[in-house]
């Protein structure tokens, strides 16, 4: 788990990206699966897989350990400072808990995991979460607070909430996302050049 604290907030950029291929971001509470969808779809694709916790810990992207929710205060400057340039050619499958401090033009699908709670309880237990740390989870979960998140932070268009709650439900999100990588994203961006070739063949 990673802590969000607040800092100055990012200059507003034009839409700029020119990507070959989509970013998606998997988001939702801890518990729900993130991170397992994430690998997933990254090997199926070939997309990087970047799970924003432990780039964190691994790039020191935070401002310490709060010894209380036993987690790194993530930075969200450090971090958006970071993915910038790896996000910007596009191909990548990103997974956090959180999704309203990336900017908007950064990713083109996000899914917003939903499990049952008292899948979420036992998956959370199961990983020691205990007193606040887990109550807080769990209130988050009860409450969307994920779910308002992105659908105040993204176009109604691009996000789409998704049970997780059993493998079926796994291997259906997996192949929604690689049916919108493999045909949604290709049909809306073909390839530079494709549109001559396929006028050439007529």
């Amino acid at each position: 788990l990673v802590r969000l604290i607040r800092h100055s907030s990012l200059e507003p950029e034009a839409d700029t990206m020119v990507k070959e291929r989509p970013n998606i971001l998997i988001t939702g509470t801890p518990g729900t699966g993130k991170t397992s969808l994430a690998s997933i779809v990254a090997k199926l694709s070939g997309f990087q897989h970047i799970e924003v916790g432990k780039w964190v810990k691994d790039r020191d992207l935070h401002d310490g350990w709060d010894s209380e929710l036993s987690c790194y205060i993530l930075n969200e400057d450090k971090v958006c400072d970071t993915l910038e340039d790896v996000l910007k050619c596009g191909g990548n499958v990103v997974d956090h808990h959180g999704c309203d401090f990336f900017p908007e033009r950064w990713f083109d699908l996000v899914v917003v995991l939903q499990t049952e709670n008292g899948i979420l309880y036992e998956r959370l237990h199961q990983r020691g979460y205990e007193g606040r740390k887990l109550q807080e989870n769990m209130e988050c979960e009860i409450m969307h607070v994920i779910i308002e998140e992105a659908r105040e932070s993204y176009r109604e268009e691009i996000v789409r909430i998704c049970q997780s709650n059993t493998v079926n439900d796994q291997e259906r999100n997996s192949e929604m996302l690689m049916s919108f990588i493999t045909k949604d994203w290709s049909m809306l961006h073909p390839p530079p050049g494709s549109d001559e070739k396929r006028r050439k063949k007529e």
